[in-house]
């Protein structure tokens, strides 16, 4: 049974501009997309930001010697940005958002969305060891 965290992603679709988010694997298939975005383009989306991180990770040495960790890949178009971050072992959370987002409103609640979505997709220890 698949959990539905939609609303973990919806969460930061709070900020004014913010369109679209989606939960993608490392593999890029879609783990989760917000409400307003069809699974066809969230599945399309999902491949192309698993491969957005793969070149982010691939070029980070670019900043410079014992710099190059990846934090998160922003991108600029005439309607808009993308926002793109690891969300966790293997996952990534990515945003779209319009021109005139608050760009800070929109990294900070993205962080607030994985530290949500750890929460909500950790299984705590049983306390017996399943004996009992």
């Amino acid at each position: 049974m698949k959990t539905d965290l939609s609303w973990v992603l919806n969460d930061v679709l709070e900020v004014r501009g913010a369109r679209h988010a989606v939960l993608v694997s490392g593999d890029g298939l879609l783990l989760q997309r917000s409400d307003d975005i069809s699974r066809d383009d969230a599945e399309t989306n999902a491949a192309a930001m698993s491969s957005m991180q793969s070149l982010s990770r691939a070029v980070a040495g670019f900043v410079g010697a014992g710099h190059g960790i990846w934090k998160q890949t922003l991108l600029e178009y005439d309607g808009g940005w993308i926002f793109l971050i690891a969300a966790g072992q293997g996952s990534y959370l990515a945003v779209s958002a319009a021109v005139d987002v608050d760009m800070e409103a929109v990294s900070f609640r993205m962080q607030k969305t994985v530290t949500a979505l750890n929460k909500a997709m950790s299984v705590a220890p049983r306390s017996d060891n399943g004996v009992g």
